[in-house]
């Protein structure tokens, strides 16, 4: 479900493309909303992505930048992908954000110490991770989360498949989410996955020691466009963390990497994961 028209990355490679003439022109975010009799705050929210730009939007600050015919038509066709509707936003999903980000990214690296990645869970694995999170939430709902991660795997399928790695800690192949039978084809559905020509999967044993990292779940995105800066994902109880500043993003690759290095190779981790399926039957 890769495409060109995600809105959610095409806005943050607008917004960068906007703040990179701005600052070029030698302006201030207050300058320009001063000339554009515009508050401060939307010039800022133009620039990080978080609000869409209309043509009109476009055509002032291309008028002010003396932006030429050419960089105007390409700013103006990232606003209108900018706008357009994708497919997660009819399923109210919480995180539609994240799935924008996933949807495009060339490269995603995932490390969680709770449970396993998203993008590898079976439908009933899911479904027990879901309810667990929130309780008394209506069957329909549930569904619906379902549906949506069930959809987000898709990719890992597609032609334009990202590189996925991931990095799990030992005691999510042994910690009994959904029943045996919901781990042993869990298991099972990692081996299949782990031989995906895009897929990298690691396990960190019991004895490789203290971990260098100190969140339980983070993601780093990468992305094809070079004015779309890499992404780290933090999970939170109360809220999520989008981090996109170059030295931040640089510590948590170096953390990712360092993890990699503590964890059995990728063989190493199907033979792990082979072992433990029939502790859970048969």
């Amino acid at each position: 479900m890769h495409t060109q028209g995600n809105p959610t990355v095409r806005r943050r490679e607008l917004g960068a493309s906007l703040k990179a003439l701005r600052t070029q022109r030698g302006f201030t975010a207050e300058q320009v909303a001063e000339r554009l009799v515009v508050s401060p705050s939307k010039v800022s929210r133009l620039e990080t992505g978080q609000r869409g730009a209309s043509a009109r939007d476009i055509n002032d600050l291309c008028d002010l930048y003396e932006v030429n015919d050419e960089q105007r038509e390409r700013l103006l066709e990232l606003a209108v992908k900018g706008k357009q509707r994708p497919w997660w936003q009819q399923l109210r999903l919480p995180y539609s954000t994240y799935i924008g980000l996933e949807a495009d990214a060339v490269s995603i690296s995932d490390f969680g110490l709770g449970f396993m990645p998203g993008l590898l869970q079976t439908a009933d694995y899911a479904r027990a991770i879901v309810l667990a999170a929130v309780h008394g939430w209506e069957p329909d709902v549930v569904e619906q989360r379902l549906r949506g991660r069930m959809a987000r795997q898709r990719r890992l399928h597609a032609e334009d498949a990202p590189h996925f790695e991931a990095v799990i800690d030992e005691s999510v192949l042994h910690r009994v989410v959904g029943g045996h039978a919901v781990m042993r084809a869990q298991l099972e559905r990692l081996l299949e996955l782990a031989e995906l020509p895009n897929v990298t999967l690691q396990v960190i044993p019991y004895d490789a020691g203290a971990l260098p990292a100190g969140n339980n779940k983070f993601i780093i995105l990468r992305f094809a466009p070079p004015d779309v800066t890499d992404m780290v994902y933090v999970e939170g109880l109360t809220g999520d963390l989008y981090i996109d500043t170059p030295g931040e993003v640089e510590t948590y690759s170096n953390a990712f990497r360092a993890l990699t290095e503590l964890a059995a190779s990728a063989d190493e981790t199907r033979e792990i994961i082979a072992a433990m399926i029939p502790h859970y039957g048969g």
